[in-house]
């Protein structure tokens, strides 16, 4: 068990928050970096990863940096700048590709909460939703696929909600500065499923520890489930900064929200996920919820405490 795990997406928040996890449990960790040199990957070699020099868009790195490893954690994003793009099938199929030519015995792969029911085809009508949100839940279907087809002995789904990190400046849910206001197009009242990237991280940590538990698993990963107007209450305590929310659309527009999010609020309003934490207690996860995030985190710098405005 002392080969190494490959962590792709190391310097992001998943792959880094895996990267963090595994390396506290002591498990030796490759990450899969394209430029060493950046802050975020010195952080990690200072932390103890080893770095590999490589690119999801250079399959032959991706396999070298494979080769030896005991298990790769997989990430991909969309491309937020071609929304019907295939850079996120492409980038699984590339480390599908590794796992299968570098013989990899695991791999745990993270997608997003409610894929089993939206990347379905024919779930979403691109002419109500548009093309680019059909899109996008199939891309995060078909690499669950690609994934699941690498032939690795071992493979994991985590399914994470929407995660706690997005309460934190600078977001593109958050205007406002030191006197944030949450910008939603959807009911602040109707609960939605959130959880913090640390729990993500201590869930591949998990599976990689007890492969056979995890094997063939698809998790949902949550911390809590409330409505934007508890979470922004939760907020408030913690921090001591008052949050605020738009109560409309028309609110959210007139105050900066982009079209993307626009719509993106709109479906998740549309198809809200009734799901909790309960199924990842099962397997001996404890994922946190908004309030104990938001005082284990602390309140971010940018943040101002309104007597020192």
């Amino acid at each position: 068990m002392n080969a190494p795990v490959l962590v792709t997406g190391a310097t992001g928040k998943q792959g880094g928050a895996a990267a963090r996890s595994l390396l506290a449990t002591g498990t030796p960790v490759r990450a899969l970096v394209r430029d060493p040199g950046t802050a975020a990957a010195r952080a990690l070699a200072d932390a103890g990863a080893a770095l590999v020099t490589g690119d999801l868009d250079d399959p032959p790195s991706v396999t070298a940096a494979a080769r030896g490893a005991r298990g790769v954690f997989s990430v991909q994003m969309p491309d937020l700048e071609d929304l019907l793009g295939g850079r996120e099938l492409r980038h699984a199929e590339s480390i599908a590709s590794a796992v299968r030519e570098a013989g990899v015995a695991q791999v745990v792969h993270t997608s997003v909460s409610g894929v089993a029911e939206l990347g379905r085809p024919g779930a979403i009508d691109p002419g109500v939703w548009g093309e680019h949100m059909a899109h996008y839940w199939r891309s995060k279907a078909t690499a669950e696929d690609a994934i699941a087809g690498s032939g690795a002995r071992w493979v994991t789904r985590l399914r994470p909600a929407t995660f706690m990190e997005n309460f934190v400046p600078w977001s593109p849910y958050l205007v406002g500065g030191d006197a944030p206001r949450m910008l939603l197009a959807m009911d602040p009242d109707r609960a939605h499923p959130f959880v913090a990237v640390a729990d993500i991280g201590a869930a591949a940590a998990a599976a990689f520890a007890d492969p056979d538990r995890f094997d063939g698993v698809a998790l949902d990963l949550v911390g809590e489930r409330l409505s934007y107007r508890q979470a922004a209450a939760a907020l408030t305590e913690a921090w001591g900064v008052p949050f605020t929310l738009t109560e409309s659309p028309e609110q959210a527009v007139a105050e900066g929200m982009a079209e993307m999010f626009l719509q993106a609020h709109a479906f998740l309003d549309a198809h809200p996920r009734v799901v909790g934490p309960e199924r990842a207690r099962e397997f001996g996860l404890d994922p946190v919820g908004v309030a104990a995030w938001a005082r284990a985190v602390g309140r971010p710098q940018t943040l101002r405490l309104p007597s020192a405005r």
